[in-house]
C-alpha cells in the first residue's frame, strides 16, 4: 500500500452513497494498523479552525477507509492524535 500523505484529497461515500471530499489532516499507525485524521474539503475552505469537524478513519490492509468500529479503539486513537500534535506544537 501508498503511504496516504497529509494533504491528500479523497473522495468518501456517506451513509447515504453521496460523495464527499475529505483532505488528510495527519496520519499515523498504531499497534501495526494505518489511521487518517480527515476533514471536509468544503469545511476546510469555509470554516475558522474552530469549525472544522474532524474525522478519524482506519486505512484497510488494501489502501481503503473503514469506520473505527468501536469506543475503545477511537478513543485510542484520538488520544494518540491528540499527543501527536502536542509534539508538532512543541516543536
Amino acid at each position: 500500500m501508498d503511504k496516504i500523505e497529509v494533504g491528500e484529497v479523497f473522495t468518501i461515500s456517506d451513509e447515504d452513497g453521496a460523495e464527499q471530499e475529505v483532505e488528510v489532516l495527519a496520519a499515523l499507525s498504531l499497534d501495526g494498523t494505518d489511521y487518517v485524521a480527515v476533514s471536509f474539503v468544503e469545511d476546510l475552505q469555509e470554516d475558522t479552525e474552530e469549525d472544522i469537524d474532524i474525522f478519524f478513519l482506519k486505512v484497510d490492509q488494501e489502501g481503503n477507509f473503514a469506520a473505527i468500529e468501536s469506543d475503545e479503539e477511537f478513543e485510542r486513537v484520538s488520544a494518540a492524535f491528540d499527543d501527536m500534535m502536542d509534539e508538532e506544537e512543541a516543536e
